[in-house]
């Protein structure tokens, strides 16, 4: 049954809708998160609309009370949504209105299209904020885990096949790259975020005196020399959903790295490797086998990325077929990137308290770098040194590699004299390549794994992290 008409549109209608609508088209059960921001934005938009005139400092100021007055309700869990208000700006316009009689002037000038636009620009400043704060706890962890095992050398892993030695500090390493990237990437969102859209209406602006560049100066919305930036296209403001997209993928992305990063850690878990133990807090048992220590943070890290992939894709397929500018369909924009910012907060979280309680298994690490085989590109590298083309010795190697293989021998414990009689060029000292410390002290080019160039990233990340 159709109701009475809605409050803050229904002049047009007849009857209100119905209840299912209302169910169907309310969105305060979710974006009622956005209260401090769309309180943030009102008062700016009130203080302007004193300074242009079109209310006085005794409204405004009545309504910034009410304002921090619901505000604070809002945070003590006292405030009752009203789902019937449809959404957070009508809920608490509702709220306001009736204590302060100014309230009703509060929406001159503004729409509920650039009122979400700037309650979501604010959002998504707060939330790379939050997160790059978080992935620096994150990285930190795994900084700490690098400089008590400096030492330490691990197999490292092409096609999940030993490849090359490497320290596990350069490994670490590579994952707070990632980390770093995503950071990044963060910082971008945030400064494309930083644009004011108040102002712009609901699609042309206003034929009232609005002063858009001092809204956007009280809201923050400023450059690195203070000045103000607003949004230059009305259409396009209210459109837009580009930062939406860009956080969900940022997050996404994020979800991938750590995806990556827990996959090697459940396999360097597992009995087969046992380079590491995870802590008892971060793990759990078998309701069956008795035995049993399962990495769940990593697994559920790693089953959390496909849920932020999916948040991306579900954004990516709203807007496509958009027309510009505002449509309905676009209140769904918010679910995937507020799952978005809750999940991956909670899995920076989770790596950090997984990463700070790791043990490293040096015994196992050692065995398993202990195979010459790790070395073999390295007697390739000597060959080259001694004048022959690297396709020949690349040849020549996998030919010596085949016959330790064949011999059931190590690859260093093969006869001098047969391995001769594989290249002429292999001579009496061919077994000091597979010297780990040689090999390592060898790599000093940039971005190597040698211990030069080790303590030269220890170097740079303690300084970036700190």
């Amino acid at each position: 049954m159709a109701k009475k008409s809605q409050a803050t549109w229904g002049g047009r209608f007849t009857a209100g809708p119905a209840d299912l609508m209302l169910q169907f088209s309310e969105s305060v059960s979710f974006d009622r998160r956005l209260a401090p921001f769309d309180v943030a934005g009102s008062k700016a938009h009130s203080a302007m609309l004193a300074r242009a005139g079109l209310i006085t400092a005794k409204e405004r100021d009545a309504i910034h009370a009410g304002l921090d007055a619901i505000l604070a309700e809002i945070e003590a869990g006292k405030f009752h949504w009203d789902t019937k208000l449809e959404d957070v700006h009508m809920n608490i316009e509702a709220a306001l209105t009736k204590s302060v009689p100014a309230a009703a002037k509060l929406h001159t000038a503004r729409s509920r299209n650039d009122q979400v636009a700037t309650d979501m620009r604010l959002f998504f400043k707060h939330a790379c904020a939050v997160l790059r704060e978080k992935i620096l706890g994150a990285q930190r962890a795994l900084l700490a885990v690098a400089v008590v095992n400096r030492d330490v050398l691990i197999p490292g892993y092409t096609h999940l096949q030993r490849a090359q030695p490497v320290y596990l500090a350069h490994h670490l390493f590579a994952w707070l790259e990632m980390l770093e990237r995503d950071r990044s990437r963060l910082g971008d969102v945030a400064t494309h975020a930083n644009w004011c859209p108040l102002g712009v209406g609901a699609i042309a602006g206003t034929t009232l005196p609005i002063d858009r560049e001092f809204t956007a100066k009280a809201l923050g919305f400023v450059d690195a020399k203070g000045r103000p930036q607003v949004t230059q296209n009305s259409m396009d403001t209210v459109a837009d959903r580009d930062l939406f997209i860009e956080f969900a993928a940022a997050c996404a992305t994020f979800g991938v790295h750590l995806s990556r990063m827990a996959e090697d850690l459940i396999l360097w878990t597992s009995a087969e490797f046992r380079f590491v133990d995870l802590p008892d807090e971060f793990c759990t048992g078998s309701s069956l086998m008795p035995q049993k220590k399962n990495s769940d943070s990593c697994e559920l890290l790693r089953g959390k990325s496909a849920r932020l992939q999916g948040n991306l894709h579900t954004l990516l397929t709203l807007v496509k077929g958009l027309p510009l500018t505002y449509n309905r369909d676009l209140q769904e924009d918010k679910p995937p990137v507020f799952d978005s910012f809750d999940q991956a907060a909670l899995c920076a979280d989770v790596l950090a308290g997984t990463v700070a309680g790791l043990t490293v298994r040096r015994d196992r690490c050692a065995a398993a770098v202990s195979d010459p085989t790790l070395l073999a590109t390295d007697l390739a590298d000597y060959l080259v040194m001694k004048g022959v083309p690297f396709r020949e010795a690349h040849h020549a190697v996998g030919a010596v590699v085949r016959l330790a293989e064949t011999n059931a021998v190590a690859l260093d414990q093969l006869p001098t004299e047969e391995v001769h009689k594989v290249h002429p060029a292999i001579g009496p000292d061919w077994t000091e390549v597979f010297d780990l410390s040689r090999a390592l002290a060898k790599r000093t080019g940039t971005g190597m794994p040698g211990p030069k160039q080790l303590a030269r990233q220890f170097n740079r990340w303690k300084r970036l992290l700190k």
